[in-house]
């Protein structure tokens, strides 16, 4: 593994995630994201996630050869993300008995939009780094 492209992967997929959340979540579909009454958005809980996601990524892209192919690095990131939303939406519902398969669908949409800007972004650095 190449820890200085994980790094700077990580860093630049983080960043990128947390500007297209901005956009994908912040202004596209606020108004269909369920929120508890009062509740506010921990600004530093959402970049601390972007974080973890950029570096996700960057970690496994930098394992074996590396993916420096953007669109490799789309294609891996949307399936990375794909299971990921699966898994936290069946996990947060574990104590309903139904689930909302519409706002479960458009959230991992938008996770595929974000994942496939952190995965060209992280795939871009991995093949300018080389």
């Amino acid at each position: 593994m190449n820890v200085k492209n994980f790094i700077v992967g990580g860093i630049v997929g983080g960043i990128v995630d947390f500007l297209l959340g901005w956009v994908v979540y912040g202004m596209l579909l606020h108004d269909m994201m369920p929120m508890e009454p009062g509740a506010k958005e921990n600004m530093l809980h959402i970049f601390l996630g972007c974080m973890s996601f950029g570096f996700l990524i960057s970690w496994v892209f930098s394992q074996g050869e590396g993916i420096s192919n953007v669109g490799a690095g789309i294609k891996m990131a949307i399936g990375i993300a794909l299971f990921m939303g699966l898994c936290s939406h069946f996990f947060m519902n574990m104590t309903s008995d139904t689930i909302d398969c519409k706002y479960m669908a458009i959230d991992i949409l938008g996770s595929f939009v974000l994942a496939a800007g952190v995965g060209a972004a992280v795939a871009t650095v991995n093949g300018k780094m080389k």
